[in-house]
């Protein structure tokens, strides 16, 4: 049996429009997205086979496989989630957010800040890649990461909880090579609630983490 399955989107094709066109949420989730489990469970079957024969040729680059395609996985996973067609506009206490918005503002200076960063972070990827807000343990607080491909320059232990994906095929039928304008326009979608449940889930787990001195 398969390690990884695709998982069905929390609402249909057409629920982030205008910011996201049904076809975009398509092509996406069922052909994009497929293509990541395919591959991250392609891959262990491939490690498998390694393990059995005792064939270590290709681990390098079997490794590098399951690094990316595993954390495409993962992250499409919370970006479906991160969003919806009721979203956008600010953190608020009285949405029953208080606790992420407060946790922005410790580890930003503000709500703006940490908008601005994120925004210029998506949006300046250098080639495929995503804009992250994550929670560091070691601190104890929120990090912007610019994350290339699926899984470079991420800091070890940090657990995304807001994901704005920069690749190409997130945008490109319905905003060809505006990725700002792309980033610019998923601020209006965004899933306040979704993002305080990870945040406060991951502060929660916190503890049971080898964390650094």
């Amino acid at each position: 049996m398969a390690t990884y399955t695709l998982p069905e989107l929390p609402y249909d094709y057409a629920a982030l429009e205008p910011v996201i066109n049904p076809q975009i949420v398509e092509l996406h989730h069922d052909k994009h997205h497929a293509a990541y489990v395919k591959g991250a469970n392609d891959t262990l079957e491939q490690l498998e086979e390694a393990r059995d024969k005792e064939a270590w040729g290709a681990i390098n680059g079997l490794q590098k496989n399951l690094a990316f395609h595993l954390s495409g996985h993962i992250l499409h996973s919370i970006y479906w989630h991160n969003m919806t067609g009721d979203g956008g506009g600010e953190p608020l206490a009285a949405d029953g957010v208080g606790g992420l918005a407060d946790a922005i503002t410790a580890s930003f200076g503000s709500f703006a800040g940490f908008k601005s960063q994120l925004t210029k972070a998506a949006a300046t990827t250098q080639g495929s890649g995503w804009g992250v807000l994550a929670y560091e343990p070691v601190s104890g607080k929120l990090i912007v990461e610019q994350v290339y491909d699926h899984q470079g320059n991420v800091g070890q232990g940090s657990v995304p909880v807001l994901v704005f994906d920069a690749w190409e095929h997130a945008f490109y039928l319905q905003y060809k090579n505006q990725k700002v304008d792309f980033i610019e326009a998923m601020w209006r979608v965004v899933n306040w609630q979704d993002v305080a449940k990870r945040y406060a889930a991951a502060k929660e787990r916190a503890d049971v983490l080898l964390l650094a001195p």
